[in-house]
Parts: C-alpha cells; sequence; structure tokens
C-alpha cells in the first residue's frame, strides 16, 4: 500500500522533537520535501493526504478547518483549540469532509503514562480512591517571555502542560462531575497568567469516592520529579522520573538507537500493598512512533483512532472551567 503524503504547517521545536523523528521512520508516512510560500499554495496541494498544524495555539482553528474542508486528515498540536467554541468548529468540519481529525496528546505514549494506564486496566490497584497527576517544571526557560498581567485564551501553563495531564485523567476516569481549581503566578511578576495550578476533579456513581487532583508548579526543585501517586484501599504507588524520548531526541539518538524510552530500574514506580509488600513495577517502553502508527491504522480503516477530538474538546472545557472556578472560588459542575 502507498504511503500516505504528510504535510506539516510549521517548523518549531514541537515538529524537529515531537513529530518528524517518530514520522520518519513510519513507512507508511511520507513527509514532503516541498516549501510552500503560501497557505494557500499549502492547501490547494493535491498530493498531500494529512496535515499536520504545528503552528501558534491562535492558528490551530484556521488552519485545522481549511485543511478539512478541502478533504485533508488532520492532526492538530496540543492545545487542540483555545475555546470549546473553537472545538465545536473544527469537528463540524471533520465531519462534514469525512476525515480523520485528531490532536497529539503524545504525552498518552509515554512510559509511565502507559505503565498506569496498564495497571489500572487489569484492576491491579482495585478501587481508587485519590490519585495525583504532576508535571512540575522548575522554572523553564520559556516563560521568560510571559510578561503580561492580563490573561487571554490560550495563554499559560494550563494550556500548556495542562492540556497533557488533564488528558490523562480523562483517558483514564473518563468525564468528571464538577471542577475545583487554583491558579497561581510563581514568576516574580503579578499576572492573570497562570503558571502553576491545582485541579480537583470529582466523580459520581462508581469513582463516586474518587478524587483526582491535577498540579503543574514551577518551583519544583527535586532531583527526580514527582509524576503518579496513588492511593487505593489495599495500598499505594507512587512514579517518580520523566519519560526519556523527548530528552534522547535531544541527545541525537532515535528511536532504533538502543534502549531508546527505556527507564532505568531506579525510576520505575513502587507498588506497597497492606500485606508490605513492596516492589518496583517495571516501566512499559515509550512509544511515540505509536501515535502514528495507530493513526495510520485510522485513517487506512483498520483501527479505531485513538485520540478522539472530542476528548480533546473536553479537556478545553476543563481548562475553562477550571479558570472560573479558580476565579469565582468555588466548585462549578462539568457541563
Amino acid at each position: 500500500m502507498a504511503p500516505i503524503n504528510v504535510g506539516i504547517m510549521g517548523y518549531g521545536f514541537s515538529t524537529k522533537s515531537f513529530h518528524l523523528p517518530f514520522i520518519l521512520p513510519n513507512p507508511d508516512l511520507k513527509p514532503g520535501a516541498k516549501h510552500y510560500r503560501t497557505a494557500e499554495e499549502f492547501f490547494a496541494d493535491p498530493a498531500i493526504e494529512l496535515v499536520i498544524v504545528c503552528t501558534g495555539h491562535d492558528a490551530h482553528v484556521e488552519l485545522a478547518e481549511r485543511a478539512l474542508l478541502v478533504e485533508k486528515h488532520v492532526v492538530v498540536e496540543k492545545p487542540f483549540t483555545i475555546s470549546t467554541v473553537e472545538a465545536d468548529r473544527v469537528i463540524a468540519a471533520s465531519r462534514k469532509s469525512g476525515k480523520i481529525l485528531t490532536v497529539f496528546q503524545n504525552r498518552r505514549y509515554d512510559s509511565d503514562f502507559l505503565t498506569l494506564q496498564d495497571l489500572v486496566s487489569k484492576s491491579v490497584f482495585g478501587n481508587l480512591t485519590e490519585v495525583e497527576i504532576h508535571y512540575d517544571f522548575d522554572f523553564p526557560t520559556w516563560i521568560a517571555s510571559w510578561t503580561s498581567p492580563k490573561y487571554s485564551p490560550g495563554q499559560g501553563m494550563l494550556f500548556g502542560l495542562g492540556s497533557h495531564t488533564i488528558d490523562r485523567a480523562l483517558t483514564l476516569f473518563g468525564l468528571p462531575s464538577s471542577v475545583t481549581a487554583f491558579h497561581r503566578s510563581l514568576r516574580g511578576i503579578e499576572s492573570e497568567v497562570d503558571d502553576s495550578f491545582t485541579i480537583i476533579l470529582q466523580y459520581t456513581g462508581k469513582q463516586k469516592n474518587l478524587l483526582a487532583t491535577i498540579k503543574t508548579s514551577i518551583v519544583a526543585t527535586m532531583q527526580k520529579l514527582l509524576k503518579f501517586l496513588v492511593w487505593v484501599y489495599g495500598g499505594s504507588f507512587v512514579k517518580f522520573g520523566d519519560n526519556k524520548q523527548e530528552s534522547q531526541i535531544a541527545a541525537g539518538l532515535t528511536p532504533s538507537s538502543p534502549n531508546f524510552s527505556v527507564e532505568e530500574e531506579s525510576t520505575w514506580g513502587l507498588l506497597t500493598t497492606k500485606t508490605k509488600w513492596v516492589g518496583r513495577i517495571p516501566s512499559l517502553k515509550g512509544d511515540y512512533e505509536g501515535f502514528y502508527k495507530d493513526l495510520v491504522g485510522a485513517i487506512r480503516g483498520e483501527k479505531k483512532l485513538v485520540v478522539e477530538p472530542q476528548q480533546s474538546k473536553d479537556g478545553i472545557r476543563i481548562i475553562e472551567l477550571a479558570r472560573e472556578s479558580a476565579e469565582k472560588g468555588c466548585s462549578v459542575p462539568f457541563k
């Protein structure tokens, strides 16, 4: 079967670190070498079958919609859009065109999350009572440009790292019943643009006793940063460390390099049970290549789409509700 021709909009850090290194090894995908001077020229090229939108947040909706309306499949970098109204527009365009629309939620393919998802799916933990999902980052360099005192949608860490961690909670537990949130500016300026946040999700039904807490802080000096803390009636699970794929690509490795995305034993999660059993759970291998393998399968009708756009829209809705909760100082229902 002929490979799927790929066109990429934007050539920044994300394209070079998270997309091309995992597209190029895939024999079913063929990124073009042609340079386009205008968006019109790009969209008019009938050879492009799959468009990857890696531009600034505020351009996602326009470019994704235009690609879908000329009947091309689309991958949108996270965050999907900067509002649920925009998300509805792009989803409607996908339905009209009949083409695949998905969001690059690559952190679903991190070794730590794949391991936790596997344990939850196998009911290793039993009934979950509390889960903390962290993505802390000690004063990242990119926030130096966050100098505006006023907030507008799409700005801040909720739309940044929060797009990943909120998606993890939605993938594991589904939609919450309510959202309670707090956000702060810890970077030394008074600003409505959040760089640190805490979100608490509550649920109903069989998950009524579950609290899912999602956290990012830029004040995070620690040898190995906390990623997951899981409390269950029978014990606990704690995971420190970070996925290796990003740092290994930056160091010049490729997915075919020996031990690519394999965690060292010192960062495996620690499981403790009431029977006093304490042991390390081997981390599954991270697999950003898997995102594009799964996408090829969905485009060819061989498998179900893994990242449905509705899920990413739900993530944007949680961000909107988190801002509302923080401003009102109360819990708000998910709706």
